[in-house]
Protein backbone atom coordinates (compact mmCIF):
# COMPACT_ATOMS: atom_id res chain seq x y z
CA UNK A 1 0.00 0.00 0.00
CA UNK A 2 1.25 3.46 -0.94
CA UNK A 3 -0.11 6.38 1.07
CA UNK A 4 -0.23 9.65 -0.85
CA UNK A 5 -0.21 12.31 1.88
CA UNK A 6 -1.42 15.73 0.73
CA UNK A 7 -1.97 19.09 2.44
CA UNK A 8 -5.76 18.84 2.68
CA UNK A 9 -6.49 21.31 -0.13
CA UNK A 10 -8.52 20.68 -3.29
CA UNK A 11 -5.52 21.37 -5.53
CA UNK A 12 -3.44 19.11 -3.30
CA UNK A 13 -5.89 16.27 -3.83
CA UNK A 14 -5.91 16.78 -7.59
CA UNK A 15 -2.09 16.79 -7.55
CA UNK A 16 -2.20 13.43 -5.75
CA UNK A 17 -4.50 12.09 -8.48
CA UNK A 18 -2.05 13.34 -11.14
CA UNK A 19 0.86 11.61 -9.40
CA UNK A 20 -1.11 8.38 -9.13
CA UNK A 21 -1.02 8.26 -12.93
CA UNK A 22 2.39 9.88 -13.33
CA UNK A 23 4.16 7.23 -11.25
CA UNK A 24 1.87 4.39 -12.40
CA UNK A 25 0.96 3.46 -8.83
CA UNK A 26 -1.33 0.55 -8.06
CA UNK A 27 -2.43 -0.02 -4.47
CA UNK A 28 -2.97 3.55 -3.25
CA UNK A 29 -4.78 5.46 -0.52
CA UNK A 30 -4.90 9.26 -0.42
CA UNK A 31 -4.89 10.90 3.01
CA UNK A 32 -4.74 14.47 4.30
CA UNK A 33 -1.80 15.33 6.55
CA UNK A 34 -4.04 15.97 9.56
CA UNK A 35 -5.54 12.47 9.45
CA UNK A 36 -2.48 10.46 8.37
CA UNK A 37 -1.02 7.98 10.82
CA UNK A 38 2.33 6.45 9.75
CA UNK A 39 2.16 2.68 9.23
CA UNK A 40 4.85 0.02 9.02
CA UNK A 41 2.71 -1.84 6.51
CA UNK A 42 2.86 0.76 3.74
CA UNK A 43 4.97 3.35 1.96
CA UNK A 44 4.40 7.05 2.52
CA UNK A 45 4.76 9.58 -0.29
CA UNK A 46 4.34 13.27 0.43
CA UNK A 47 2.47 15.13 -2.30
CA UNK A 48 3.59 18.71 -2.95
CA UNK A 49 0.67 20.73 -4.29
CA UNK A 50 1.25 21.73 -7.90
CA UNK A 51 -1.36 24.01 -9.49
CA UNK A 52 -0.36 22.97 -13.03
CA UNK A 53 -0.80 19.28 -12.28
CA UNK A 54 -4.11 19.91 -10.53
CA UNK A 55 -5.35 22.03 -13.43
CA UNK A 56 -4.52 19.31 -15.94
CA UNK A 57 -6.55 16.74 -14.00
CA UNK A 58 -9.51 19.10 -13.68
CA UNK A 59 -9.36 20.07 -17.36
CA UNK A 60 -9.43 16.41 -18.39
CA UNK A 61 -12.34 15.66 -16.05
CA UNK A 62 -14.37 18.60 -17.34
CA UNK A 63 -14.10 17.17 -20.85
CA UNK A 64 -15.17 13.67 -19.79
CA UNK A 65 -18.07 14.66 -17.51
CA UNK A 66 -21.22 16.71 -17.90
CA UNK A 67 -21.26 20.10 -16.17
CA UNK A 68 -23.51 18.58 -13.49
CA UNK A 69 -21.23 15.58 -12.96
CA UNK A 70 -18.10 17.71 -12.86
CA UNK A 71 -19.80 20.15 -10.49
CA UNK A 72 -20.34 17.42 -7.89
CA UNK A 73 -16.64 16.73 -7.31
CA UNK A 74 -15.63 19.81 -5.31
CA UNK A 75 -18.69 19.69 -3.00
CA UNK A 76 -18.01 16.00 -2.37
CA UNK A 77 -14.44 16.90 -1.37
CA UNK A 78 -15.84 19.54 1.03
CA UNK A 79 -17.93 16.88 2.78
CA UNK A 80 -14.79 15.85 4.70
CA UNK A 81 -16.21 12.34 4.97
CA UNK A 82 -13.78 9.65 6.11
CA UNK A 83 -12.18 8.02 3.06
CA UNK A 84 -13.78 10.44 0.61
CA UNK A 85 -10.42 11.00 -1.14
CA UNK A 86 -10.27 7.33 -2.08
CA UNK A 87 -13.87 7.41 -3.27
CA UNK A 88 -13.06 10.38 -5.49
CA UNK A 89 -9.94 8.64 -6.80
CA UNK A 90 -11.96 5.51 -7.62
CA UNK A 91 -14.55 7.62 -9.41
CA UNK A 92 -11.89 9.50 -11.38
CA UNK A 93 -10.21 6.24 -12.36
CA UNK A 94 -13.58 5.00 -13.62
CA UNK A 95 -14.09 8.21 -15.61
CA UNK A 96 -10.71 7.99 -17.31
CA UNK A 97 -11.04 4.28 -18.08
CA UNK A 98 -14.53 4.56 -19.63
CA UNK A 99 -15.45 5.56 -23.15
CA UNK A 100 -18.68 7.13 -21.89
CA UNK A 101 -19.23 9.14 -18.74
CA UNK A 102 -20.04 6.75 -15.86
CA UNK A 103 -21.79 9.38 -13.74
CA UNK A 104 -25.17 7.67 -14.20
CA UNK A 105 -23.83 4.17 -13.47
CA UNK A 106 -25.36 3.94 -10.00
CA UNK A 107 -24.74 0.22 -9.85
CA UNK A 108 -21.12 1.14 -9.16
CA UNK A 109 -20.47 1.80 -5.46
CA UNK A 110 -18.22 4.83 -5.92
CA UNK A 111 -20.64 6.47 -8.39
CA UNK A 112 -23.51 6.01 -5.96
CA UNK A 113 -21.41 7.36 -3.08
CA UNK A 114 -20.37 10.47 -5.02
CA UNK A 115 -23.98 11.21 -5.95
CA UNK A 116 -25.27 10.61 -2.41
CA UNK A 117 -22.61 12.76 -0.72
CA UNK A 118 -23.03 15.56 -3.28
CA UNK A 119 -26.74 15.72 -2.46
CA UNK A 120 -26.01 15.84 1.28
CA UNK A 121 -23.58 18.73 0.85
CA UNK A 122 -25.96 20.59 -1.47
CA UNK A 123 -28.73 20.24 1.11
CA UNK A 124 -26.49 21.68 3.83
CA UNK A 125 -25.44 24.54 1.52
CA UNK A 126 -29.07 25.39 0.80
CA UNK A 127 -29.97 25.38 4.50
CA UNK A 128 -27.04 27.62 5.41
CA UNK A 129 -28.14 30.10 2.74
CA UNK A 130 -31.66 30.05 4.19
CA UNK A 131 -30.95 30.01 7.92
CA UNK A 132 -27.94 32.30 8.45
CA UNK A 133 -28.87 35.44 10.39
CA UNK A 134 -26.46 38.37 10.64
CA UNK A 135 -25.93 40.51 13.73
CA UNK A 136 -24.59 44.04 13.32
CA UNK A 137 -21.58 44.76 15.50
CA UNK A 138 -20.62 48.13 16.96
CA UNK A 139 -18.18 48.85 14.11
CA UNK A 140 -20.91 48.26 11.50
CA UNK A 141 -19.76 44.80 10.43
CA UNK A 142 -22.48 42.20 9.97
CA UNK A 143 -21.45 38.95 11.65
CA UNK A 144 -22.84 35.41 11.62
CA UNK A 145 -21.42 32.20 13.01
CA UNK A 146 -22.14 28.66 11.82
CA UNK A 147 -20.97 25.12 12.55
CA UNK A 148 -22.29 23.07 9.61
CA UNK A 149 -21.90 19.34 9.13
CA UNK A 150 -19.87 19.97 5.98
CA UNK A 151 -17.37 22.63 4.94
CA UNK A 152 -19.83 24.68 2.89
CA UNK A 153 -18.32 28.18 3.28
CA UNK A 154 -16.70 28.07 -0.20
CA UNK A 155 -20.07 27.12 -1.68
CA UNK A 156 -22.17 29.87 -0.07
CA UNK A 157 -19.77 32.79 -0.65
CA UNK A 158 -21.25 33.73 -4.06
CA UNK A 159 -24.82 33.70 -2.74
CA UNK A 160 -24.09 36.10 0.11
CA UNK A 161 -21.87 38.33 -2.00
CA UNK A 162 -24.72 38.81 -4.46
CA UNK A 163 -27.43 39.16 -1.84
CA UNK A 164 -25.60 41.51 0.54
CA UNK A 165 -23.41 43.41 -1.90
CA UNK A 166 -23.80 46.73 -0.05
CA UNK A 167 -22.78 45.44 3.40
CA UNK A 168 -19.49 44.35 4.97
CA UNK A 169 -20.03 40.94 6.48
CA UNK A 170 -18.23 38.00 8.04
CA UNK A 171 -19.52 34.43 8.22
CA UNK A 172 -17.38 32.36 10.58
CA UNK A 173 -17.28 28.56 10.86
CA UNK A 174 -16.73 27.82 14.55
CA UNK A 175 -16.06 24.14 13.87
CA UNK A 176 -13.34 24.69 11.24
CA UNK A 177 -11.89 27.90 12.70
CA UNK A 178 -12.07 30.07 9.58
CA UNK A 179 -14.50 32.41 7.90
CA UNK A 180 -15.33 34.31 4.73
CA UNK A 181 -15.18 38.12 4.82
CA UNK A 182 -16.72 40.52 2.29
CA UNK A 183 -15.22 44.03 2.15
CA UNK A 184 -17.71 45.50 -0.39
CA UNK A 185 -15.43 44.35 -3.19
CA UNK A 186 -14.19 40.78 -2.77
CA UNK A 187 -14.78 37.74 -0.59
CA UNK A 188 -11.71 36.31 1.11
CA UNK A 189 -10.99 33.58 3.63
CA UNK A 190 -9.91 34.75 7.08
CA UNK A 191 -8.70 32.99 10.22
CA UNK A 192 -9.60 34.51 13.57
CA UNK A 193 -9.56 33.46 17.22
CA UNK A 194 -13.31 33.08 17.72
CA UNK A 195 -14.48 30.33 20.06
CA UNK A 196 -18.19 31.23 20.31
CA UNK A 197 -20.83 33.70 19.18
CA UNK A 198 -20.58 37.26 20.53
CA UNK A 199 -22.86 37.63 23.56
CA UNK A 200 -21.86 40.87 25.24
CA UNK A 201 -24.26 43.70 24.41
CA UNK A 202 -21.45 46.25 24.17
CA UNK A 203 -20.03 44.71 21.00
CA UNK A 204 -23.31 45.04 19.10
CA UNK A 205 -24.47 48.09 17.19
CA UNK A 206 -26.79 50.23 19.31
CA UNK A 207 -29.78 49.31 17.11
CA UNK A 208 -29.10 45.56 16.95
CA UNK A 209 -30.99 44.58 20.11
CA UNK A 210 -33.98 46.65 18.95
CA UNK A 211 -33.97 44.98 15.53
CA UNK A 212 -33.81 41.53 17.10
CA UNK A 213 -36.70 42.36 19.41
CA UNK A 214 -38.81 43.66 16.52
CA UNK A 215 -38.04 40.55 14.48
CA UNK A 216 -39.10 38.25 17.33
CA UNK A 217 -42.28 40.27 17.88
CA UNK A 218 -43.09 40.00 14.18
CA UNK A 219 -42.82 36.21 14.23
CA UNK A 220 -44.96 36.06 17.36
CA UNK A 221 -47.63 38.20 15.73
CA UNK A 222 -47.88 36.10 12.55
CA UNK A 223 -47.89 32.81 14.44
CA UNK A 224 -51.37 31.23 14.34
CA UNK A 225 -51.43 28.78 17.25
CA UNK A 226 -54.46 26.73 16.12
CA UNK A 227 -52.65 25.98 12.85
CA UNK A 228 -49.37 25.07 14.51
CA UNK A 229 -47.81 21.89 13.08
CA UNK A 230 -44.60 21.18 15.00
CA UNK A 231 -43.69 18.03 13.07
CA UNK A 232 -43.91 19.80 9.71
CA UNK A 233 -42.03 22.80 11.07
CA UNK A 234 -39.15 20.66 12.37
CA UNK A 235 -39.02 18.78 9.07
CA UNK A 236 -38.38 22.04 7.20
CA UNK A 237 -36.35 23.74 9.96
CA UNK A 238 -34.51 21.02 11.92
CA UNK A 239 -33.74 21.89 15.54
CA UNK A 240 -30.00 21.84 14.98
CA UNK A 241 -30.39 25.01 12.88
CA UNK A 242 -32.43 26.93 15.46
CA UNK A 243 -29.29 28.31 17.08
CA UNK A 244 -28.73 30.41 13.94
CA UNK A 245 -32.23 31.92 13.90
CA UNK A 246 -32.89 35.19 15.72
CA UNK A 247 -36.57 34.30 16.10
CA UNK A 248 -35.63 31.08 17.96
CA UNK A 249 -33.25 32.66 20.47
CA UNK A 250 -34.50 33.10 24.04
CA UNK A 251 -35.70 36.56 24.99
Amino acid sequence: MTYLVYDGSWNGLMTAVFEYYEYKLCDVSILAEKSFQPSLLGNEKTVITDINKASRVLASLSKKLSSNGFGKLFPVFLSEQHGIEDQLLNFIKLVFSSDKSPEQAYGNTCVLTIDKVAKMVHREKHRMEAFIRFQQLADGLYYAHISPDFNVLPLIAKHFKNRYADQQWLIYDLKRKYGIYYDLSDVQEVTLDISESPTEGSIFHEDEVLYQTLWKDYFQSVNIKPRKNSKLHIRHVPKRYWKYLTEKLPA
